[in-house]
């Protein structure tokens, strides 16, 4: 099997006045799927069109196993694409279409078409290999392109958004389809990907903004610890706390105008051994609404006081925003069947073994919806006092 490998990628295109990608390093090991996502615009496609040979780089290399790639063209690279078209051959009936890749690498025309029936047979559409293109659906047409893919031989497949025009219902079979091609045939995949959730079907996922690589990571490993706030934001989900990790005997704590966030030792920025500015995250999910009562009902810890002025239905679970004193707003995604009326006073505190995750505080961002200041509403007993009582421990 072959692996695929960039290293110190650079790309930029004729007449443009910066890169569209920043020396980018990526790996992905023998049979291993990594998927690449970011926003419109960020490089991915390019990327990937660098590894295929369908662009040069300006800097960098391109690895296929041991060999170095980068100066040869994509036919003679030992590797397919298939992309959101599926750019099938109309004068050809699918199982032409399918043995084609086969046939120009000098197969016989006999053996070529078994290999496309046995292929065919992969993405279970036995019974139309004499089907012409235009009598199949949208999906059933994909399918065919990642069977010619397929039948090549060919031990690497980059995918650009295969599955972006099909509707939710046919993505979601394609996934399937792509966990079962996988085991049969054990490709090396590079998937790139603006959908989130079927970013999370591969091993390993890569963050590309801006034409720069920000973390590449195991999916669980992305919501749980973004290495950035810009990741944080593209993964969507994070309310964001603005303040300060200050190091104590008992451990890193974190101050903002939530009040004082014990941390672990690990916990992104507050893993350091310095002091500084820094923004908590913590996952929507992980809030808890309590009622905005009396001091003495209140449990002591982080948490900010506010009125629910909007909510809205995802699937099953309700996500409520929460306006503070100071206007500031915070989204906390309700338990299933769980409700609260908008109007309602309230307070928002983490719960129990809430994970957090502090990055480094970048410029203010104006878009931000989860902004956060000094000046909000504390939750009683766990204001700037509860701060300085920790502090003195």
């Amino acid at each position: 099997m072959t692996g695929l490998a960039l290293e110190r990628v650079r790309h930029r295109y004729p007449d443009a006045t910066v890169d569209s990608v920043h020396a980018v390093d990526l790996e992905i090991a023998s049979g291993g799927m990594l998927a690449l996502v970011g926003p419109s615009g960020s490089g991915k496609s390019t990327l990937l069109r660098v590894a295929a040979g369908l662009e040069q780089p300006t800097a960098g290399r391109v690895l296929l196993g041991d060999r170095d790639v980068t100066a040869l063209p994509p036919e003679r690279r030992g590797l397919s694409v298939v992309s959101q078209r599926p750019h099938l051959f109309d004068h050809l009936d699918v199982t032409g279409n399918v043995a084609f890749g086969p046939r120009v690498a000098g197969v016989p025309r006999r053996e070529a078409r078994t290999r496309a029936r046995r292929y065919l047979h992969l993405v279970h559409l036995d019974g139309l290999g004499r089907r012409r293109p235009g009598q199949l659906s949208g999906g059933q047409q994909q399918r065919v392109a990642l069977a010619r893919a397929l039948a090549t031989g060919r031990e690497v497949l980059l995918l650009d958004e295969p599955f972006g025009s099909l509707d939710a219902a046919l993505r979601s079979a394609m996934h399937e389809l792509l966990g079962e091609l996988r085991a049969a045939v054990d490709p090396t995949v590079l998937l790139v990907t603006h959908d989130l959730d079927e970013a999370a079907l591969a091993e390993r996922v890569g963050v590309l903004v801006d034409g720069r690589l920000h973390q590449v990571a195991e999916p669980g490993e992305l919501y749980r610890r973004p290495a950035t706030l810009t990741v944080a934001r593209l993964l969507g989900g994070f309310v964001e706390v603005p303040g300060t990790v200050v190091p104590t005997t008992g451990g890193p704590q974190h101050r903002s105008a939530w009040g004082c966030w014990s941390l672990p030792g690990d916990a992104g920025a507050a893993g350091r051994s310095t002091s500084g500015d820094a923004v908590l995250l913590v996952r929507r999910e992980d809030l808890r609404l309590v009622p905005d009562g009396p001091r003495d009902g209140h449990p002591t810890g982080p948490g900010v006081r506010g009125r629910v002025v909007a909510s809205r239905r995802r699937g099953v679970r309700v996500v409520v925003v929460v306006e503070t004193s100071d206007r500031s707003r915070v989204e906390v995604e309700l338990a299933p069947r769980e409700d609260v009326a908008v109007g309602t006073p309230v307070g928002v505190r983490p719960a129990d073994g809430a994970a957090v995750w502090a990055v480094d505080a970048p410029e203010p961002d104006p878009s931000s919806t989860t902004r956060h200041t000094r000046h909000a509403a504390h939750l009683p007993g766990s204001g700037p006092r509860a701060c300085d009582d920790a502090l003195r421990d």
